[in-house]
């Protein structure tokens, strides 16, 4: 039985390649000891550096920007080829002239968070106090330590409102911690995917990648900059636990079933692997820790188990969002069994509850939690719609929506 190559198999907005990056500014900024970053742990963090994205022209009255919040494992380069794998930008459907987020029209910002690794300040960065990797010296960040300082991010480039925050999974927290905390600042919200706080059980797959990093004798206690290590293999299977929940069973079964990988019978070992799934997850795993710093897995998975935005509004989430003149767009998918859509609907009933202004679409698919980087006609349409008619109320001319 012969079978696609892991390559093949991988799914994802980079495969669709076809279409055109528009251009990029790839810039970074960087606050010193006048400008600290407060954390919720009660550091102040300095100097902090954000690196980020930018796509398109900003408009005369700066009423235009588009705020896209990346996931777990995602960067700034939401457009652009990646510099480091070269691979087509992970929403390359979604961003671009004439596309949903249409960047002949909006001026589209795209920031590593903190705590990550392709720029910003993480456990990766150089401790002005030390000249060493911060390793585990780096501060425990949350998700609404990583809004500040994007917060931070507009303040420099003079923005004073969003136009649309939008994103998934950790994205979506992100857009919710936005909306919560700055509503004046935000016209419009897209979550997706997402949750307003984090379950047991994605805490617990967190705590697996975590545990799986860490046991890895190359993580050399956080230090493993400094002794010229990586430890690939328990990053490696962190990813692989990980993205078995970015899937569905109705998509595995569809893509993989039992088949095997590259041969016709079994081989009763533990070698190479026998099933076309294991061939995937450990082509994940492998592909992952050439573009990821494990002690970034850990600071980033932690943030997110910590987010619980109703936790500072007296344990009610509809008070996270009371007053508030944003309007939203909620999006689940109905495989999605990472980030439910009653999830999503918590959310939802929550902004009712507020008096919001808010809509809400459940998409059916078998795509599962990554659905929101794939292509899916219904989720293009809806947030087409969405956002041409918030750019009428916005008053925003020109372009293709």
């Amino acid at each position: 039985m012969s079978a696609a190559t892991p390559e093949s198999r991988t799914q994802g907005p980079q495969e669709n390649t076809e279409l055109e990056a528009p251009e990029a500014r790839l810039e970074t900024i960087t606050f010193g000891p006048d400008k600290p970053l407060k954390l919720d742990s009660g550091i102040n963090l300095s100097p902090v550096t954000l690196a980020y994205n930018t796509y398109g022209q900003l408009n005369a009255d700066k009423s235009n920007a588009v705020l896209i919040c990346h996931a777990l494992t995602g960067d700034q380069h939401v457009a652009n080829p990646h510099p480091q794998t070269g691979k087509p930008g992970w929403w390359l459907r979604m961003v671009g002239p004439g596309r949903t987020i249409d960047t002949d029209r909006f001026f589209v910002i795209c920031p590593n968070v903190i705590g990550g690794c392709l720029g910003s300040s993480g456990p990766a960065s150089i401790n002005p106090e030390t000249g060493k990797p911060y390793g585990l010296d780096f501060p425990v960040i949350t998700v609404a330590d990583m809004v500040r300082a994007q917060a931070m991010l507009l303040d420099h480039l003079g923005i004073e409102s969003l136009f649309c925050a939008i994103g998934g999974s950790m994205g979506g927290m992100q857009v919710l911690e936005w909306a919560s905390s700055y509503p004046e600042r935000v016209f419009s919200a897209i979550p997706m995917a997402t949750a307003a706080r984090h379950s047991a059980q994605n805490i617990a797959f967190h705590e697996v990648g975590r545990q799986a990093i860490m046991a890895d004798p190359d993580w050399q206690g956080g230090n493993y900059h400094e002794h010229g290590t990586r430890p690939t293999k328990g990053l490696s299977v962190a990813r692989m636990a990980a993205h078995i929940t970015y899937l569905s069973e109705g998509a595995l079964f569809r893509k993989f079933d039992r088949n095997l990988q590259d041969r016709d019978t079994l081989t009763y070992d533990f070698g190479a692997p026998d099933f076309q799934i294991e061939s995937y997850l450990r082509h994940q795993g492998l592909t992952f820790v050439d573009r990821f710093d494990a002690n970034s897995y850990l600071y980033i998975t932690r943030a997110m188990d910590y987010f619980d935005l109703a936790a500072a509004h007296g344990g009610v989430l509809a008070n996270a969002f009371k007053g508030s003149k944003t309007r939203f767009c909620v999006v689940s998918f109905t495989s999605d069994w990472h980030y439910p859509t009653v999830y999503n609907k918590q959310i939802v009933h929550a902004l009712i509850a507020a008096g919001a202004n808010v809509s809400f679409v459940e998409i059916e698919t078998d795509k599962g939690h990554d659905a929101f980087l794939l292509d899916e006609p219904v989720m293009n349409d809806t947030l087409s719609g969405f956002i041409a008619s918030a750019a009428r109320q916005r008053g925003i001319a020109g372009g293709a929506a």
